[in-house]
């Protein structure tokens, strides 16, 4: 019973795996450390059209992957995770984000940043929203992995800073470099 079983979850994997193949997509995302064709064709499919999403809130709300708010005389609490999303796509980024934490530099960095300030189970959501947030951005661009980088780090290279400063009304959104 146990290889009758073996042997249906091989074919299912590899049709998952020709179905990411044929999609650009899926292949894009696949290049990213610990994202594999499951995840990449299930991101593809629930996000459907990348430019929907106006920004990474926006895509993290669509998820689920934003704290529930209790707001009542001008408090504002917040709660748990809100789950009005695809709670597959959840449950990937989370698992996929654990193996990316382990493979990509700059993730296992936030990881264990938030692991210190935060605990467990919120570091781990927090890597898996911004594993979401970096598929999300390499869908919206169609670029790969390693252009995602080499993006990230010419950011992070340039001495204009601009959070804060009064000149950008929006922060450091208003100061992407343009290729």
């Amino acid at each position: 019973m146990y290889e009758k079983f073996e042997a249906e979850i091989e074919k299912l994997n590899q049709r998952v795996e020709e179905q990411a193949g044929q999609r650009s997509g899926a292949r894009l995302l696949m290049t990213h450390p610990g994202v594999g064709p499951i995840t990449a064709l299930a991101t593809e499919v629930f996000l459907g059209d990348p430019a929907r999403f106006a920004d990474s809130k926006a895509l993290a709300s669509y998820v689920g992957m934003i704290p529930r708010e209790y707001s009542s005389g001008g408090r504002q609490r917040l709660g748990g995770l809100s789950k009005q999303g695809n709670p597959l796509l959840r449950f990937l980024w989370g698992e996929a984000g654990a193996h990316a934490a382990r493979k990509d530099p700059e993730l296992q960095r936030f990881y264990r940043r938030k692991l210190v300030h935060k605990g467990l189970g919120k570091a781990s959501v927090a890597v898996a929203r911004k594993l979401g947030i970096r598929l999300w951005i390499m869908l919206r661009d169609q670029i790969e992995y390693h252009e995602f980088c080499r993006r990230g780090q010419k950011q992070q290279k340039s001495s204009d800073a601009c959070a804060g400063m009064p000149e950008t009304p929006n922060g450091a959104k208003s100061h992407r470099p343009v290729d």
